[in-house]
């Protein structure tokens, strides 16, 4: 482990070029941390704002499908222009956006302007992520790939933890209401404005495309053309395939969690201290997530060299389907009653669990595709792994959003998870299947 951690720093100080893209992915996460959890007290438990589930999904859909249908097209961009120019340009315009959202909550404007705002933000945030991932091959050996992914997913999600609880305590401190909220949203700004700085240091071309590495024809082609380039990049390798399927399954089941733990939550709310309580109880789910994501930065690189990435991902997912079964049941059947603080309690565990287990599958997917993605296709697969991200996700609150009750007690969508856990082991196993016949 020492000689790991040595050579990891002996790994950083010769790509100095790391450090610097590794803050501006930190300082990203920290303000996106910051501006979601603002919007959640704006939005989702905001006693001015009253929403149901079907509100609730809109909403999301509103924040995320539209950047998934554009963003394998975009993601053409990351393998045609400088990687460098598109940060700087990205962290920039999403600090004056969340400006825009800022002035606008202090304004009153309406639910459907504040999303239309949100959505840009989010939009931009997706993209400079996906340009932080495709440019780190380009910096730092592919030996370190997967312990240094580990290291920023660690960071990351401490950044993004630390901006959420900071939202959640300025909230919590100053009340409930938009002119709090758009206190918190306006300082998440600082990490764009960070990002922006930062990305400015980096020499033209550092983080790629190399020039004429690029595939051929213009630009234009290359992003209608985006989707299905991608798509195909991603078939060719068994491995990406097989981690991508399991990113897909987790973000299904995932999203229809968190649309009840949204509902749960809220119940609560109502009968408690009010908007902060609501806040706080979803802020501290969120941490356990977290924790949870933590955890998976140093189990990941343990176990992928020693299972190998395939069985890595069915590991995540045979402890998911596990957790789903055993942990997050039975707030399904609580009532009102005195199982209903042990329901909330096995829920928090269960978001601990499902954060580590997904955050491991995460980490394997990101290690496979910067592994075995060629520089000239990686911006379209990390671009194409955004949208599996965000469309599983929606589509799963969608259709959740349909049949849970308001309260988000409901047994059967909690077992269809367990379900599509196990669907999702089948799949990966066929899959990997696959290889052999390829071979």
């Amino acid at each position: 482990m020492e000689r790991g951690q040595a050579g990891l720093r002996a790994a950083l100080r010769e790509s100095p070029g790391v450090a610097r893209l590794a803050v501006v992915r930190f300082a990203g996460q920290f303000g996106d941390g910051m501006f979601q959890a603002a919007l959640s007290g704006a939005i989702l438990f905001n006693p001015e704002r009253q929403t149901d589930p079907l509100a609730i999904a809109a909403g999301f859909a509103v924040l995320l499908l539209p950047y998934s249908l554009i963003g394998p097209y975009a993601g053409a961009l990351l393998d045609r222009w400088d990687r460098r120019t598109v940060l700087l340009t990205a962290n920039a315009l999403r600090a004056v956006l969340i400006t825009m959202v800022s002035v606008g909550l202090l304004a009153g404007i309406g639910e459907s302007a504040l999303l239309l705002l949100a959505l840009a933000v989010v939009g931009v945030s997706r993209f400079v992520m996906a340009g932080v991932s495709a440019a780190l091959p380009r910096v730092l050996a592919q030996a370190w790939l997967v312990p240094m992914n580990s290291v920023f997913a660690t960071v990351a999600s401490g950044c993004a933890g630390l901006g959420a609880a900071i939202s959640v305590g300025l909230i919590g401190l100053i009340g409930a209401g938009d002119s709090a909220s758009a206190l918190a949203v306006a300082i998440s700004g600082a990490g764009s404005v960070l990002g922006a700085v930062l990305a400015a240091g980096f020499r033209p071309h550092v983080l790629g495309p190399v020039p004429g590495t690029a595939a051929e024809g213009n630009t234009v082609h290359a992003i209608v053309t985006g989707l299905r380039t991608g798509a195909m990049a991603v078939w060719q390798s068994v491995t990406v395939t097989t981690t991508m399927s399991g990113i897909c399954v987790h973000r299904i089941v995932f999203g229809a969690n968190t649309l009840i733990m949204v509902l749960v939550l809220r119940q609560g709310a109502e009968h408690g201290s009010g908007v902060g309580g609501g806040l706080v109880g979803f802020g501290v789910a969120i941490a356990a997530t977290a924790a949870g994501m933590f955890l998976a930065a140093v189990v990941a690189p343990l176990l992928i060299p020693r299972l190998g990435r395939p069985r890595t991902v069915l590991a995540g997912l045979v402890t998911a389907m596990l957790v789903q079964l055993t942990l997050v049941t039975p707030i399904a059947f609580a009532d009102s009653g005195p199982e209903l603080p042990r329901a909330h309690q096995l829920l928090l565990l269960g978001a601990f669990l499902l954060g580590l287990a997904g955050q491991t599958i995460k980490l394997t997917g990101d290690a496979s595709m910067q592994i075995d993605i060629d520089d000239a296709r990686r911006g379209q697969v990390f671009a194409l792994q955004d949208t599996v991200f965000n469309i599983a996700f929606v589509l799963a609150i969608a259709m959740t959003a349909v049949v849970v009750p308001d309260d988000g007690r409901a047994p059967a969508v909690v077992l269809a998870g367990v379900a599509i856990y196990a669907a999702g082991i089948v799949a990966v196993a066929l899959n990997t299947r696959r290889a052999k016949h390829i071979r």
